[in-house]
């Protein structure tokens, strides 16, 4: 069949969860489909970016979104009471772009990716889908606490908005997709039972185990321009490392991903390392003793985490991030619930090998046996194709 396929971003390169998400799903959906893609891009297009993403699509449609258009559109749904990010990536010339589309290509389907493109699809009476992903309205809601006062109120307003976006979205579409039951039991629908939980997978042949002597005994990786990792890298490097380095001084950290913030570069030190962007994140996995993740606000399945177990690397999370992952505490994953426990799990792994591997291992089946891409996406595409 003919699946158009709307995203707010050009999915590569693959530095961000939602990018690594709809590029693994385009290319699975490609091998049984034609797929027709249109993307908004509020960034300078990767070189590389058409040469890959041409493999899986019959066409691609890229429109680049302006700085002034951008807060134009913000300044309209400020009014209109949509939430800012739905503004930011609204287009009225890529909607008449993206309907002339729609007109040529004739689609079967339609799959959008996050609410920020639902206003395109909305009013298209053709069946289609929409990925909630996360509930954007729970992550506002748990940032807000950690932001200063002056922008507080800022959040609290995306944050009513946004619920009432989500609630309303809801209704707007034949189908309704969630990256993991806990998410979708936060979505604020009475009818939430009905949507599809699809989760994220690994690339099990890239990411695999490798055995390479260490270089650093602690890693955290992830995009370090997004608010939940800076809160985690902050956390960790302040709070749960001086605990670590009281029992154990030369204990080092790498801290690596795409987009460090200021306040990720600032955490750089003796002990600490901030690698920014790495071409290939499995050299940080296969160097590295341990994985941490104390994640403290955000909402959703961890990437990171999937990788990091695929590779047996052993790994220390939050309750709030395991809740997506649902690995068995203890076996497959650690859980830290304080600073203290995170520091004492720390140091349980980097002292007794044998444990380490055994929970890198666990881990490792783990994610084998619940988040491969094919099966996943295999949910998505029987979602899809039932209404045919």
């Amino acid at each position: 069949m003919k699946i158009l396929i709307v995203l707010p971003r050009v999915p590569y390169p693959l530095e961000k969860g939602d990018k690594l998400r709809a590029y693994h799903q385009l290319r699975i959906l490609s091998k049984r489909h034609q797929i027709a893609l249109f993307c908004l891009s509020d960034s300078r297009l990767h070189p590389d970016a058409l040469e890959h993403l041409k493999a899986y699509c019959t066409e691609i449609h890229i429109h680049q979104l302006t700085a002034a258009g951008k807060v134009f559109n913000m300044l309209k749904a400020c009014i209109s009471g949509k939430p800012l990010q739905a503004g930011y990536f609204y287009s009225a010339s890529a909607h008449r772009q993206l309907l002339e589309l729609i007109s040529r290509f004739r689609p079967d389907h339609l799959y959008c990716q996050l609410l920020r493109s639902a206003a395109y699809l909305v009013d298209v009476n053709i069946k289609k889908t929409i990925d909630y992903q996360d509930v954007f309205s729970i992550g506002l809601a748990r940032r807000m606490k950690r932001v200063s006062p002056l922008i507080r109120w800022v959040f609290r307003m995306e944050y009513k908005r946004m619920l009432r976006y989500e609630r309303a979205m809801f209704d707007r579409f034949d189908h309704c997709t969630i990256i993991s039951e806990p998410d979708r039991d936060l979505i604020p629908h009475p009818d939430r039972a009905r949507m599809v939980i699809v989760p994220n997978g690994v690339n099990f042949e890239y990411f695999s185990p490798q055995t390479r002597a260490p270089v650093y005994d602690l890693l955290f990786t992830g995009n370090m321009g997004y608010p939940p990792n800076i809160d985690s890298a902050e956390y960790l490097v302040k709070e749960i490392l001086p605990l670590i380095h009281r029992i154990d001084p030369a204990v080092t950290l790498l801290i690596a991903g795409a987009n460090p913030h200021k306040r990720v570069k600032a955490l750089a030190g003796e002990m600490v390392t901030i690698a920014g962007w790495v071409p290939d994140m499995r050299d940080c996995y296969a160097q590295s003793r341990v994985f941490i993740a104390p994640m403290r606000i955000g909402t959703g399945l961890q990437n990171k985490l999937l990788e990091a177990m695929a590779m047996e690397l052993p790994c220390i999370t939050s309750e709030l991030a395991n809740a997506a992952l649902m690995a068995a505490p203890g076996e497959e994953i650690l859980v830290g619930t304080d600073t203290a426990s995170y520091a004492a799990l720390t140091m349980q792994l980097l002292r007794d090998h044998d444990f380490a591997m055994k929970t890198g291992r666990s881990g490792s089946r783990y994610v084998r046996d619940h988040f491969d891409w094919e099966v996943c996406t295999r949910k998505l595409e029987n979602l899809i194709t039932s209404d045919q």
